[in-house]
């Protein structure tokens, strides 16, 4: 390496708290109970592990999974899961193939990247309502981050 050059080996990043992680569960719940449906809300970090989850009393039993997944795909791909459908239109067939081969990805809308001073920190996946319900209820969450 030149003498000139320097180089940037480690950077500083952000992590979820476990009270942000709390606070992001509990407004999901809070919307969903506005809402009147029964919801499974899941909280990961950026790499897609699982800080937190909360399934609501009478919840579907598959919401769960698919909390995970679209929490886990919005951390993955920094986009909430709805506008994947869209990004991914022209994409190749093996692309797609390969991206619903790898069992932690989804399209279907409620997964939520979340961000922290502009850096992804995270995603946050609600199921249990309509796709909108759930996408409301992941939306409202987020903003548990901006105020």
């Amino acid at each position: 390496m030149d003498n000139n050059q320097q180089f940037t080996l480690v950077q500083p990043s952000f992590s979820l708290t476990e009270q942000a992680s709390l606070s992001l569960l509990q407004a999901a719940v809070n919307k969903a109970s506005g809402l009147g449906i029964k919801a499974t809300v899941s909280v990961v970090d950026a790499s897609g592990r699982q800080l937190a989850f909360l399934k609501m009393a009478g919840s579907f039993l598959v919401s769960s999974e698919l909390s995970q997944k679209k929490a886990i795909t919005a951390a993955g791909m920094g986009l909430n899961t709805v506008d994947l459908e869209n990004v991914l239109a022209s994409a190749p067939a093996r692309v797609l193939d390969g991206l619903n081969q790898a069992g932690d990805f989804t399209v279907i809308g409620g997964g939520v990247p979340l961000y922290w001073e502009g850096v992804l920190v995270g995603g946050i996946g609600v199921s249990g309502g309509s796709e909108d319900e759930d996408i409301e209820c992941a939306l409202s969450a987020a903003e548990v981050l901006t105020s």
